[in-house]
Order: structure tokens, then sequence, then C-alpha cells
């Protein structure tokens, strides 16, 4: 049997947004292993591997990459690595959270948000971003009406350097205040939490893009024996029409044909 590919899976990502896979590749492993709550260590795969990585899933079907200043090394490693590849992805990062010498800091004032969008044009070798989302530090409702981010992310968004913008955030009132003028809302949704439902709601209703982080639980989920917690997550996710696509971040190459095999037999099943 060949493996199950999402190619003729794509949906809009929101009303007007590019089509993308309803799987996409999150990428802090190929640039930061300091401060990640994973259950088990890893090491950060080499040029080759990472290679091999992207080049898998594109295979499998995948065409959405998510990434971010925060995740170290990742987006100056993703411009060389998707170089000649451009038109085949769609992608995501952010701004508003930095991460050096293993603290994290956040600034989402107007001057460095705009900076930020810019070395992110040049890290990852491109002239524009699909969508730019702020990377919360939990504060939503503040960042959203207190700071400059929001109207210097739409200002760059009418120039042209990014596609759409939106917010990565932790809260429900954080969500729907962020999808009233933004694209697009990445909210924590799995078997274990489910209270920002309500901003996928919201979105389906609007035509405003989910993207759904954390949708493996990071890896924690437990279920009973014999269940396939892969499989539970992904039907509880796509049983909601206003999900466009989960970010799961692996660099094990199994995995991601597992996840792209599983998603594909919920998706057909729906």
């Amino acid at each position: 049997m060949s493996q199950p590919t999402l190619h003729d899976l794509y949906r809009p990502l929101g009303h007007d947004g590019p089509r993308v896979s309803p799987l996409g590749l999150g990428t802090v492993k190929l640039g930061r292993d300091q401060g990640v709550k994973y259950p088990n260590g890893f090491r950060i795969p080499d040029d080759d591997e990472a290679r091999m990585l992207l080049k898998l899933a594109r295979d499998l079907g995948i065409n959405l990459i998510d990434t971010a200043p925060a995740y170290g090394r990742s987006e100056e490693r993703l411009g060389p690595l998707l170089r000649g590849q451009r038109q085949d992805w769609v992608i995501v990062s952010k701004v508003g959270e930095e991460f050096s010498d293993g603290q994290s800091r956040h600034d989402f004032s107007a001057a460095h948000t705009r900076f930020s969008v810019e070395r992110s044009l040049k890290r990852l070798e491109t002239d524009y971003i699909d969508l730019v989302l702020v990377h919360s530090d939990g504060n939503d409702l503040a960042i959203l009406n207190d700071s400059e981010v929001y109207p210097t992310l739409a200002a760059l968004k009418r120039e042209g350097k990014i596609g759409g913008f939106g917010f990565s955030g932790k809260t429900v009132d954080g969500g729907l205040k962020a999808l009233e003028q933004g694209d697009c809302a990445m909210v924590t949704y799995n078997l274990n939490e489910r209270n920002e439902k309500a901003v996928i709601d919201y979105a389906s209703e609007h035509g405003k893009a989910i993207l759904v982080k954390k949708a493996l639980a990071s890896g924690h989920v437990c279920l009973s024996p014999g269940v396939d917690p892969v499989r539970a997550s992904f039907e509880l996710l796509f049983e909601h029409p206003g999900v466009a696509s989960a970010i799961v971040g692996t660099i094990n190459p199994l995995h991601l044909a597992h996840n792209v095999a599983t998603v594909a037999t919920v998706l057909r099943k729906h």
C-alpha cells in the first residue's frame, strides 16, 4: 500500500487566504533545544537531516510551514534549506517574542514589529511572508489594546510584505479580539484543553482562519489502552469546520508519515 498524502485535502486559510495542507510542519526543533516543553530530549537535526525532513513533508503533501524568531536559528536555517522552493510553501512566522541566552523577552512596539518582519524576510530569503502572527506573552488583551503591533502588521500587509496577520494567544478573549481585525488566530485545542473552542466557533462564522498549536498536547496525550492518541486528537480537531490546519512540530520522519496518514484517514472518513 502506498503512503497516503494530503495533496487533495487542502483547505483555505480563512475566507481569502491561500490553500493549505491540514497538517503544517512546526520548526521549533530545527532551531532551538532550550526551554522547550517536550517529554523527551532531542538533538537539533543537521542540514542534511533537515533537508530530508522538508523533502518528505513536501512529498507527503504538506505545504504549510511554521517558524518564529523565538525558535532560535529556525528562520535563518529555513532560508537556505527552502531555496528555490518558495512557490511550494505557505510560510507562517511571528513577531513579539525574542529568545536568546536561554531567555524569552517580548517587544510589541511598532519599531520592533517592523524590524522583526524585515529581519524574517532576510532570514527566510523571501520578499513576502504569507502570514505573521503575534507571539503573545499571555497578556493578550493588553497587547491588542495598548501596543502598536496590530496596526503595524496591518501596514506591512498593505505594503505587500505580509499576506495576512493574526495572533497566537493564550486566552479566549484575546483570540476573539484578535479575529475582529486580524486574519487568523492560532489556538491551543487538544484532548486535554478545549476552552478556546469559542475562538474556533467565531472564526468559522466570520470567515477567519484558525491554526491549532499543541494539537497533540506536545506529546503528552494519554488515553486508555488500545486508543491511538494521534488519531483521537485529529478526529477532535477536524470535526470542527473552523480548523484550517494543525501545526505539529516533529523531526522524526516516521512520526511525520504517521501523522500525515492519520490526518488523511480521518479527513477521508469525514
